[in-house]
């Protein structure tokens, strides 16, 4: 089943000037794994490479302060890891990401018992969500922007979800460097969707250490508690007095040391979801601000979504290889998931989830990256 999405015709483009490179055409590189990978950006300055499996951001590249080139995005060495260990770095997580406690879910009065992992509960959308799946890729460039759309059918009963599902995500580079994700969906029979993408940053450049030296802003008043199992527990918290309290920029390091039930409960770090807004806004609002001062590289999140579950990577062990051939240890990235709230199918008092027929679903994030001098 297709359906049309509005157009994407664009307006005439400025000329090409010195300071305003031209993209070129994306190029797709030699397979390996599954799937195609795309490469897309401008010379001098951001390019990136999406990975058709599981629709995800396989490399980010951008400049420090001093003009070194680096990739900040995380990514496993070996292409089969995506299918393992590696499974949800970059990837586009749906058709539920976060958790479902339980694997239930009730649409209209009726409960479906959807797949879950090994916790009893469904975790970005099952143990074959869409991750996992190929999307068709359709390239596009023009003078001011580049980059990949992504399709992909999900039929009715996907992993116990209701309805079959059209998706488009487009990654869209401009000359300003940003990194626009938008997502569009339809279905044809009530049904519930919460789309992100999981990459995992490190601003040094991947493979360079931790990020706990990385200062992050959240602009959220209050956070999700979780329990034992990660599942929202009780109502939202203000961040007041607590080490969620990112309202100013605050360096990793010295957040993640304090004594917090919260923060033992994730292992030792943030998996919790930050509360930006009651509802999906229009238009994107600023979340969050991640900066590595040794690098100068500072990345702003602008996002129509409610919610940004911040995951600072305390659960990898050095089993995965990245691509610099580096193990990815501990705190090796920071996930900055633009989302709904965890387990909100089974919250009324969340914003809702729920996606009729006929509606269009939407939602965009921007990850705009400058450069401080010193």
């Amino acid at each position: 089943m297709e359906h049309a999405y509005e157009s994407t015709h664009q307006a005439a483009e400025p000329a090409q000037t010195a300071a305003c490179p031209r993209a070129g055409r994306p190029l797709r590189l030699a397979g390996e794994g599954t799937g195609e990978r795309w490469r897309f950006g401008f010379p001098g300055r951001a390019r990136a490479e999406v990975n058709t499996h599981g629709a995800r951001l396989h490399s980010l590249t951008l400049p420090d302060r001093w003009g070194h080139i680096a990739d900040v995005v995380l990514a496993a060495r070996d292409p089969a890891a995506v299918e393992g260990p590696a499974r949800y770095f970059g990837a586009t997580v749906g058709r539920y990401a976060n958790r479902i406690a339980g694997g239930r879910l009730v649409v209209d009065g009726v409960t479906h018992r959807l797949a879950t992992q090994e916790t009893g509960h469904t975790l970005h959308g099952g143990p074959d969500g869409f991750d996992q799946r190929v999307w068709r890729c359709e390239p596009f460039h023009s003078a001011h922007r580049t980059g990949v759309r992504l399709f992909l059918h999900s039929p009715d009963g996907d992993q116990g979800f209701p309805g079959a599902l059209d998706v488009r995500v487009t990654y869209t580079l401009d000359r300003d460097d940003n990194l626009t994700l938008s997502y569009q969906a339809v279905a044809d029979a009530p049904t519930i969707l919460n789309l992100t993408n999981h990459a995992y940053w490190n601003l040094e450049g991947e493979g360079r250490g931790n990020v706990l030296s990385h200062h992050l802003q959240v602009e959220a008043p209050l956070y999700t508690p979780v329990d034992a199992e990660l599942i929202p527990d009780g109502p939202h918290r203000s961040v007041s007095g607590t080490p969620f309290d990112l309202r100013r920029p605050r360096r990793l390091s010295d957040v993640l040391t304090h004594t917090d039930a919260q923060l033992a409960l994730a292992g030792g770090g943030f998996d919790h979801n930050w509360v930006l807004d009651g509802a999906r806004r229009a238009t994107p609002r600023k979340a969050a601000v991640l900066y590595a001062p040794a690098s100068g590289r500072r990345m702003e999140v602008r996002t129509t979504e409610p919610g940004i579950q911040v995951y600072t990577a305390q659960g990898l062990t050095g089993d995965i290889t990245g691509k610099g051939g580096g193990p990815y240890r501990a705190y090796a990235g920071v996930a900055l998931e633009t989302q709904h709230f965890p387990d909100s199918p089974n919250r009324p008092d969340y914003p809702t989830v729920l996606l009729r027929p006929g509606e269009l679903y939407r939602s965009t994030t921007i990850h705009s990256f400058t450069t401080a001098t010193a």
